[in-house]
């Protein structure tokens, strides 16, 4: 059976689980049966005056009860695995357990998922059973980092309610995202540029949004360096994941210093691959409610 273990390991878990056993057994008998109370009491110390030290035993049910829990314990080790490497008579465990649900599950309900993944994008939004069940799958999986209601967190992880796409916001991009995952890198410009460069590009970014300063003196060498993945105009580019600047929507601000922090030390981000952790169904009614 695979995750027991072996060899010394084995062997030792066997011997410290039935010589615990015995011990307990040993102990639990020992305070019932072992000795003589009536001569025990016989010699009872009294203190201050009437107060005397009484010799009464345990109630008997309290021994049953952990010689039961005794006797259950050998009998679980014998049919199910817990002495080392012995799987038990039944030769149970957990991944057999799950590998049947899932099993019991596909045959319930592997039709009906299908049918789902071949329908519209319109139909699945259109019913809401369908989009509660999105609604759940996104709170335990995209909710940790977008938000409950997926409005981003953190100044690290993107709103998911705007139009605001970086890597694009049709149904095929959305589930290409999910499926392969993300990862994007801005790269420092500390070492390039000086610092007077970084802070006049830093402000042509700002008037981007209001269709960009013609005088400004960053303009330059924003054009130079900067133009060939976000545009000459700052629309950005979906292809490459290259943010727009022109409109006012920032994932780490948009003040003239976390521009300029940006610029200086660089940004990365990972949306990591869902391909392998959600199936197709899954997958399908979440970009149905991304999509919406």
């Amino acid at each position: 059976m695979a995750n027991l273990p072996s060899g010394f390991w084995a062997g030792w878990i066997v011997v410290v689980t039935l010589v615990s056993l015995a011990a307990v057994l040993w102990l639990v008998w020992s305070i019932y049966f072992g000795r003589d109370l009536h001569e025990e009491s016989e010699v009872e110390p009294v203190w201050d005056e009437t107060l005397a030290e009484g010799h009464n035993p345990p109630p008997l049910w309290w021994f049953w009860l952990l010689f039961g829990s005794m006797i259950f314990s050998l009998i679980y080790l014998i049919f199910f695995p817990g002495l080392g490497s012995n799987p038990g008579l039944l030769n149970w465990s957990q991944g057999q357990q799950v590998a049947s649900s899932q099993d019991r599950f596909e045959a319930s309900f592997s039709d009906a998922r299908a049918a789902v993944v071949d329908m519209d994008l319109l139909q699945i939004q259109g019913d809401a059973n369908l989009m509660a069940t999105a609604e759940r799958i996104y709170q335990r999986e995209c909710a940790v980092c977008h938000g409950p209601e997926g409005r981003g967190q953190a100044n690290l992880f993107p709103n998911l309610q705007d139009a605001e796409w970086q890597w694009g916001g049709t149904p095929a991009q959305i589930e290409q995202t999910l499926r392969g995952g993300r990862r994007a890198n801005m790269i420092a410009w500390q070492s390039i540029l000086s610092a007077e460069v970084i802070d006049d590009v830093s402000g042509y970014v700002m008037t981007l949004h209001e269709g960009g300063d013609e005088n400004h003196p960053g303009k330059p060498f924003y054009e130079q360096n900067c133009a060939a993945c976000h545009g000459v105009d700052g629309a950005g580019n979906e292809m490459l994941g290259a943010s727009r600047l022109s409109d006012d929507i920032w994932l780490y601000g948009g003040d003239f210093d976390t521009i300029r922090e940006t610029l200086l030390y660089g940004r990365t981000g990972e949306m990591p691959a869902f391909g392998e952790r959600l199936d197709d169904f899954q997958i399908k009614l979440l970009v149905a409610l991304l999509a919406r």
